[in-house]
């Protein structure tokens, strides 16, 4: 067998570092609401961050942007940037725009249009895509007899999707598969919520001990997740700016145990507390986006696709890890050298976060 060096290990995990980034909005949600395909009305209601409008604008500060007088003095603009950028068809004709306003919100910006559309099915092409960075993704619903049946999902690649029918027969699993993907998609992009396990893992010891850290970090996480995302708990730029930083602080923290003391009794309730923490950072991707009747589909979708990429994180790093244990002076040097570099990442990180 061939083994790869803890520091050629190291390396990989310090040039990763460099790439990671807080968890930053990636989408723009939108609802269509219409009273079926034959009724010429059509209201969609959009939500981004201030910093996503910013970037399609090119001329203002994303924190400027929660103000009604700042949406106001760029309603032209907006017109321009964002709905001239995202057509709307019915039935293979474009519909006509007749209204469109914005609103600031507690974290997020409310954009709304109403449109008259011909009968028929609706399509919409997301052209704002080509001007965002390419891990974007537009998530578009529909809502009918007040419920949201699930979304598709568009990006750079696809940026023109049809827009869902809704209505009351709509299979449950269609309406949160997307959210799934993109839970997972935040796990494997989570550069340093990867690096947290990894060093839980590092000394995990056993199957039995690891599936209770596990499960521990996935209570906690879940708890503050949906407390965020319901809206019970409510952060703001700054207090997101500190949970991303105190996320960093929980890697460095782990990583200074793993080099300095011989047994973990206590690993388990860290990474509970540490997990309530990451859990704030998770709902920074829904948080913020006015999901409106959408919420809880987002929420078990986007906390199932958490826990499938954290399981296969642990079905791959586990058997790997149990066989270094198995000799004891590579495991030495594999637990050291990995949490040396685990703990240099996580201090960039925390420098980088705590001074925004």
């Amino acid at each position: 067998m061939t083994w790869v060096s803890p520091r050629a290990m190291l390396a990989c995990l310090l040039l990763a570092a460099g790439a990671a980034a807080a968890h930053d909005a990636d989408i723009i949600y939108i609802e269509a609401h219409r009273a079926g395909p034959e009724a010429p009305e059509v209201r969609q209601l959009l939500t981004m961050t201030p910093r996503t409008l910013a970037m399609l604008l090119a001329d203002a500060d994303g924190g400027s942007l929660l103000t009604r007088a700042a949406l106001d003095a760029r309603r032209d603009a907006i017109a321009a940037s964002v709905w001239d950028a995202m057509p709307l068809a019915s039935g293979g004709l474009p519909c006509a725009r007749t209204a469109h306003a914005a609103a600031p919100r507690q974290s997020f910006v409310e954009l709304s249009a109403t449109f008259t559309c011909p009968p028929g099915g609706m399509r919409q092409r997301f052209q704002v895509l080509a001007r965002l960075p390419p891990e974007y993704r537009v998530i578009l619903g529909s809502v009918r007899e007040g419920e949201v049946p699930g979304a598709v999902f568009a990006e750079a690649g696809r940026p023109e999707v049809d827009v869902p029918e809704g209505g009351r027969g709509t299979p449950l699993l269609s309406r949160f598969a997307g959210w799934v993907g993109l839970g997972m998609r935040h796990i494997f992009e989570g550069v340093d919520h990867l690096a947290f396990l990894l060093a839980v893992l590092l000394v995990g010891g056993g199957w039995k001990r690891v599936l209770l850290l596990v499960t521990s970090f996935t209570v906690a996480h879940s708890l503050t997740l949906g407390a965020a995302a319901l809206g019970w708990v409510v952060l703001d730029g700054a207090q997101a700016r500190w949970v991303e930083a105190a996320i960093a602080a929980s890697i460095i923290y782990v990583a200074v145990e793993n080099l300095v003391l011989r047994e973990h009794r206590h690993r388990v309730l860290v990474t509970f507390l540490f997990g309530l923490i990451h859990g704030f950072g998770f709902a920074g991707v829904l948080a913020g986006y006015g999901l409106g009747e959408s919420v809880v589909t987002a929420l078990l979708g986007f906390n199932v696709g958490v826990e499938l990429g954290q399981a296969v994180v642990v079905a791959v790093l586990l058997p790997v890890l149990r066989m270094v244990q198995r000799r004891p002076a590579l495991h030495t040097r594999a637990v050291r050298g990995l949490s040396i570099g685990i703990l240099a990442a996580g201090g960039y990180w925390m420098v980088e976060r705590a001074l925004g």
